[in-house]
């Protein structure tokens, strides 16, 4: 078959016979070297596909949720670094107890260093006091008794919610509350009130809201 085709391509008629068996002899080694090279190279492309390779998408890790900012819902919780006065002043479920705080002139006393620990009621809480009863408190000639009832919340060191024991703890009121910790529902309660928020942190200290308003034993409300 080889030598066919070289005596096709070739004018090798005319060569001395010993040549004309060199050059087909050469000439066939050459083309099965051809013939080889040309079926390696298939073989050659399989075994090395091209190594381009698409850009890697990243995807969060296993138990990490992807990161978005969501401008259309801030946080209501402190972040540590305002006081306890400026925590009740931003969350909008302590709007009542930040007025009755202004009213007694007590919003410098809770930007203090302290620490302190205050039992914030929530604004359902003061809803829940008998009727006019938060205007007449609210009014001057009553400030030193709003004072005296805002004091009763207030316990002058830090208590984060795992640190409350069943027991007593001094107030500012001269007064202590009772606590009472049941730790088989992971319930807290101050009196009668019960912490429905708790750990919100400031700088000074640390605000639990409460679902009641706390009455001193002297309250005649």
């Amino acid at each position: 078959m080889f030598e066919s085709h070289l005596a096709a391509t070739l004018d090798i008629a005319n060569f001395p016979p010993v040549f004309r068996r060199i050059t087909v002899a050469y000439s066939t080694r050459k083309l099965l070297s051809l013939s080889a090279l040309l079926l390696a190279l298939p073989i050659g492309a399989a075994c090395y596909p091209n190594t381009a390779q698409a850009p890697l998408e990243t995807t969060p890790e296993v138990g990490q949720a992807p990161t978005t900012t969501d401008s259309t819902n801030p946080a209501t919780t402190a972040t540590g670094t305002e006081t306890i006065a400026e925590v009740a002043a931003n969350d909008s479920s302590l709007s009542t107890f930040n007025q009755a705080v202004e009213a007694a002139g007590l919003s410098e006393a809770l930007s203090e260093p302290g620490p302190y620990t205050v039992f914030a009621p929530s604004d359902q809480a003061f809803e829940a006091l008998p009727p006019e009863a938060l205007q007449q408190l609210l009014l001057p000639e009553n400030r030193d008794q709003l004072r005296q009832l805002l004091s009763y919340h207030v316990v002058p060191e830090a208590l984060p919610a795992d640190q409350l024991q069943s027991g007593e703890v001094d107030t500012l009121a001269g007064a202590p509350l009772t606590v009472d910790v049941d730790s088989n529902i992971q319930d807290v309660s101050i009196n009668n009130a019960v912490v429905t928020q708790p750990n919100l942190q400031a700088s000074n200290g640390i605000v639990h809201v409460v679902d009641q308003v706390i009455l001193p034993p002297t309250s005649n409300l």
